[in-house]
C-alpha cells in the first residue's frame, strides 16, 4: 500500500502562504534540497492541486536543460519527468501525455484507490486547497514540515478544517543552516 507524504513550508505562526498566496519568504538552499531529494527518491507519484501543478509544469520539465542548472534542478527535473502525476482539479481536463491523471470528483475514493496500488510513495508538495482536502479525509500518512524563521501574522493556514484530533509521531528533526527546521511526522495509528 502506498503512503501519501505531504511536504510543505510553513511559517512559525502556521501559514503556508501569505494572504494572496505569496511565498517569497521561503528559505531555500542546497542543504534543504538534499533533504527533499532524500524523500523524492522514494516517490513514484506526485500529487498536486491545479495551481501548483501548473507552476511545476512550467518549470521542471526543462529545468535540467538550462546551462546554469544547479544540482537540485538537474535531479528534481529528472525525477519530475519520470514520476506519475495526479492533479486534483474540477476545472482541468486530463493531460494528453499519459503521465498525468486529473481527479475532479470523488477525491477521497479515487485517492483511496491510488493508495491501494503498488509502488513507491505519493509525494505532495504544497497545494493548500488539495492538502486541506486530503487532511479532511485523513488521507495523509506523513508530513514534512519545513518551518521557516518568520512570522506573517496572516495568510493561508497550514491546517484548516480539521474536524478531529490527529496524533502524530515525530520521526526526525533536522536543523538546517539557513534557519529552517525540518520536522518529519508520521500519522499515529488510527
Amino acid at each position: 500500500m502506498k503512503k501519501i507524504v505531504l511536504s510543505l513550508h510553513t511559517t512559525v505562526d502556521g501559514f503556508l502562504a501569505g494572504p494572496n498566496g505569496e511565498m517569497d519568504w521561503i528559505k531555500l538552499d542546497e542543504e534543504l534540497f538534499d533533504v527533499v531529494g532524500s524523500f523524492t527518491k522514494e516517490a513514484d507519484t506526485a500529487l498536486y492541486g491545479r495551481v501548483t501543478y501548473e507552476m511545476m509544469e512550467s518549470y521542471w520539465p526543462t529545468a535540467a536543460d538550462k546551462p546554469n542548472a544547479s544540482k537540485h534542478d538537474r535531479e528534481h527535473s529528472s525525477w519530475y519527468r519520470k514520476v506519475k502525476k495526479v492533479v486534483l482539479s474540477k476545472t482541468m481536463k486530463d493531460e494528453q501525455n499519459g503521465n498525468t491523471r486529473v481527479i475532479g470528483d470523488n477525491v477521497a475514493t479515487e485517492i483511496g484507490r491510488l493508495k491501494q496500488s503498488e509502488g513507491g510513495s505519493i509525494l505532495m508538495f504544497g497545494s493548500a486547497t488539495a492538502a486541506h482536502s486530503l487532511m479532511e479525509h485523513k488521507l495523509i500518512d506523513e508530513y514534512w514540515l519545513f518551518v521557516n524563521p518568520i512570522l506573517l501574522g496572516k495568510g493561508i493556514p497550514v491546517f484548516s478544517d480539521i474536524k478531529e484530533k490527529v496524533n502524530l509521531e515525530l520521526i526526525e528533526t533536522i536543523s538546517l543552516k539557513c534557519g529552517v527546521i525540518a520536522l518529519h511526522y508520521r500519522v499515529a495509528a488510527r
